[in-house]
C-alpha cells in the first residue's frame, strides 16, 4: 500500500527568532523551514493543530507532503520535528524538498497480520517485536504506508527476517549485509519455566550420581 500525499497550508515567515516564534504559537501556528534541492531555505508558518494531529496519526516522517505556501506548491518530506520536552509541545518542523525522480531514505512502520492463524501464538507463544520500523531506500512516489509480516505459519521459536517480507517494487532496506530479524515467536513463560525446572532437576540428578560414586 503506497502512502498518500498529504497537504498542508502555510504562509511565509518574515520574522525569525524566539520572539517571533512565540507570537506564532499564540496564533496557533508553528515555525518551520523548507530546505534542500539546491534552493534557498524558506521560513514558513504552518497550522499547529493540523501538524500535531498528523504527527500523532503516525508515519509523519515517511509521508510526502505538498505544502501550499501562499498559493505556491512545494513537494516535501518531513525530516525532523522538535517537541518541548516537558509539555510535549510542538516547537519546530524541518521539511526537505523532494525533487523529480528523488530517492529517499525513510523509516517505514511494520504491521503484523494473521496473528489469529499463527500456530505458535495459538500455543501460547509471545510475539517479540525486534523492529517496529525498517529503514529503506525508496523512490519518493513509491513510499509504502507500511510493510507486512505474515504470521499465519509462524511457530514457537521462529525468527521472522526481512527476507520473509514481500517488499514493494523499488523498496530496498538500507541494511544489506545481513538478513536481519524483525520479530520472533518466543515460547510461553510457563513452558520456559517448566523446561528450566526439568534442566535443574536433571543437573541435580547428575550431581547425586557423582556423589554416590
Amino acid at each position: 500500500m503506497i502512502s498518500m500525499s498529504v497537504e498542508l497550508k502555510a504562509s511565509v515567515r518574515d520574522r525569525v527568532g524566539k520572539g517571533a516564534a512565540r507570537e506564532l504559537r499564540r496564533q496557533g501556528l508553528v515555525p518551520a523551514v523548507i530546505y534542500g534541492d539546491k534552493k534557498a531555505p524558506l521560513s514558513i508558518a504552518i497550522s499547529y493543530k493540523d501538524t500535531f494531529r498528523k504527527i500523532h496519526d503516525g508515519g509523519f516522517l515517511s509521508h510526502v507532503i505538498e505544502i501550499d505556501v501562499d498559493g505556491s506548491k512545494h513537494r516535501v518530506i518531513p525530516k525532523d520535528y522538535q517537541l518541548e520536552p516537558v509539555r510535549d509541545f510542538l516547537v519546530h518542523v524541518d521539511f526537505l524538498r523532494v525533487g523529480k525522480n528523488s530517492t529517499l531514505t525513510v523509516e517505514v512502520p511494520v504491521h503484523f497480520e494473521n496473528e489469529e492463524k499463527s500456530p505458535g501464538l495459538k500455543k501460547g507463544g509471545v510475539l517479540n517485536v525486534v523492529r517496529h520500523t525498517v529503514e529503506v531506500s525508496v523512490p519518493a512516489d513509491s513510499i509504502p504506508e507500511y510493510l507486512v509480516v505474515d504470521l499465519s505459519k509462524a511457530e514457537v521459536g521462529d525468527s521472522l527476517h526481512i527476507s520473509a517480507v514481500d517488499l514493494p517494487k523499488g523498496v530496498v532496506p538500507t541494511i544489506t549485509d545481513r538478513d536481519f530479524t524483525i520479530a520472533t515467536i518466543a515460547a510461553p513463560s510457563a513452558l520456559r519455566s517448566s523446561e528450566g525446572a526439568e534442566d535443574t532437576a536433571a543437573d541435580e540428578g547428575d550431581e547425586d550420581e557423582k556423589d554416590e560414586e
